[in-house]
């Protein structure tokens, strides 16, 4: 078995599309489902086919609880201050600076998608 994706019901298709694009996501299929939802498939680069998120869009549905046991998803980046900086032209701001969580740990930031799901983005340089 292996984890495939990840689905997130949203509210608005291009706000959440944009908002993972800026993510470096990029749409790589949609599906109708009958009248009742719209799925949009994303991918990062070099995923081959196998979409990693599921953005699915319920005719109708103009809000959702979150709950309390969702946490976040998480990506990498090797450079989190530029990262930031690049988001930021686009509107979206960290919850607060990057940090560590301990001594010489990796630092990270999150962020809020239209819909409010928690991204985590950690810094991974690239090996020398």
């Amino acid at each position: 078995m292996a984890l495939i994706h990840t689905c997130y019901r949203i509210t608005n298709i291009d706000r959440s599309v944009a908002f993972y694009e800026a993510l470096g996501f990029q749409e790589v299929g949609r599906l109708q489902i009958r009248d009742e939802a719209i799925n949009v498939f994303m991918n990062q680069p070099g995923d081959g086919d196998m979409p990693r998120l599921e953005l699915t869009y319920n005719h109708g549905v103009d809000s959702y609880d979150l709950g309390t046991a969702y946490g976040h998803i998480a990506i990498t980046t090797d450079d989190i201050h530029g990262t930031l900086a690049r988001l930021a032209d686009q509107g979206i701001e960290p919850e607060k600076p990057p940090y560590s969580v301990r001594e010489g740990g990796s630092l990270l930031a999150f962020v809020k998608d239209p819909d409010q799901y928690r991204v985590e983005i950690i810094e991974q340089p690239k090996a020398a």
